[in-house]
């Protein structure tokens, strides 16, 4: 039963994700300029991230036996990879997107969501991008058990994330002089500097909060587990 609810609730997940972006890039026609289009923000790399990841696991669902909460060795590669992709680049970034991104419109919306968004860009598409993605990523916690890395290749891969799309937002800033969020740019440098900072060291921490909570949604299986051994 279990099965069944995973495969249809990650196929859910996949199509609201992908009709978001796919009206994103093909409706909504603002950001589109310049180096990267709407590559340039990190909610378009997330929903891309977010689509690949449940397509990703449809097919983990319907081609691998989900071995729960087993030692890593007893897993298959697909199953594997989801899992990795999952803790490093899926949850982490997912996590990131929703709350800073409601945490600065609380504090002053100009800064990352100006109100002449509201006539272009619908609520529906604005909250798939930025708000259902936190209850997916955690209602797949509870639907499968993820096997993590180890926590320096876990947190590794997670700021190395972090790492291309910081580098790719400065090329940005250097090349064309326009900085891709207004936050950044009413921002001194060394202020500028200051938040980047502590964006890197939020974002690294979203592995570790990844990790704790799936050790906490299913530490009854992993005691019973142990168990038995």
């Amino acid at each position: 039963m279990m099965s069944s609810l995973a495969v249809l609730f990650h196929l859910l997940a996949c199509i609201v994700d992908f009709y978001a972006l796919y009206y994103d890039l093909n409706y909504i026609k603002i950001g589109t300029d310049g180096l990267g289009g709407k590559y340039k923000f990190l909610t378009i790399w997330n929903i891309t991230f977010q689509c690949f990841y449940f397509g990703l696991c449809v097919v983990t669902d319907l081609c691998s036996s989900d071995p729960g909460p087993t030692n890593v060795t007893t897993r298959g590669k697909l199953t594997r990879w989801r899992d990795y992709f999952h803790a490093v680049v899926a949850f982490p970034v997912g996590m990131f997107v929703v709350v800073t991104f409601w945490v600065l419109y609380l504090v002053d919306r100009e800064l990352v969501y100006p109100e002449s968004l509201d006539k272009i860009i619908p609520p529906v598409i604005n909250h798939i991008l930025h708000t259902t993605v936190l209850p997916f990523i955690l209602l797949d916690k509870y639907f499968i058990y993820h096997n993590h890395p180890s926590q320096w290749r876990g947190l590794s891969g997670t700021i190395a994330v972090a790492g291309c799309y910081l580098v790719w937002i400065l090329f940005i800033a250097y090349y064309e002089n326009f900085w891709v969020y207004p936050i950044l740019q009413v921002l001194e440098s060394h202020q500028r500097a200051v938040f980047i900072v502590i964006c890197l060291l939020f974002f690294a921490s979203q592995y570790i909060l990844g990790q704790s909570l799936t050790q906490f949604i299913w530490r009854k299986q992993r005691s019973t587990l142990k168990k038995l051994k």
